[in-house]
Formats: C-alpha cells, structure tokens, sequence
C-alpha cells in the first residue's frame, strides 16, 4: 500500500512515444524511487545495469535482483513502487505496449 517517503525521486527519461509503445529509460541512485503507479499497459523491462530492486506493493517488500541486459514481462494492472534497493546506480529500459 502507497506510504508517504521522503526519497528522491528515478528519473524517466521518455525516448519513443508513438502510437504503438512508450519507450522510458529509468535512472536511479541508491534509494531512489518511481512512486507508486499502476501500469495500463503491458511492458517489457531491459536492465541497462545489474542492481536490486526494492519492490513496494499490496503483498509487502520485496528484493529482487537485477542483471543487465536479462529482460522480463509483466501485465497491465501491476500497482506498485520500485525502489532501487542497492547501494549503487541503477537503471533500466521499460517498455510499454499500447496495443
């Protein structure tokens, strides 16, 4: 569930935004955070960097590691937060499908 932090905030830096996907490369220095969102499309999300993810969601925390280059998918509907969890830079490609 949302809680009030007093992290900075990733930053997104928006690379294609066209009539099929969303194209957002998201930076982050340890500790920082997207704030809670929920996703309205389905997405793909490339690590640029290895790293741990802090994931704020309905279910709790959760740490879950990441390794450049080693994508995954998830479903529109995701409501959550992702904090970057480790002590050093982090950052990823989020692709978002919009059809």
């Amino acid at each position: 569930m949302p809680r009030f932090t007093a992290r900075a905030p990733a930053i997104p830096t928006v690379t294609i935004d066209d009539e099929r996907t969303r194209v957002t490369r998201w930076d982050f220095v340890p500790g920082a955070e997207t704030g809670w969102h929920r996703h309205h499309m389905n997405y793909v999300v490339v690590p640029i960097t290895d790293g741990t993810m802090l994931i704020e969601d309905s279910e709790g925390e959760r740490r879950v590691p990441l390794r450049a280059g080693a994508a995954y998918a998830r479903p529109l509907g995701v409501e959550h937060n992702v904090v970057n969890g480790g002590e050093g830079f982090m950052s990823f490609v989020e692709i978002e499908l919009k059809r």
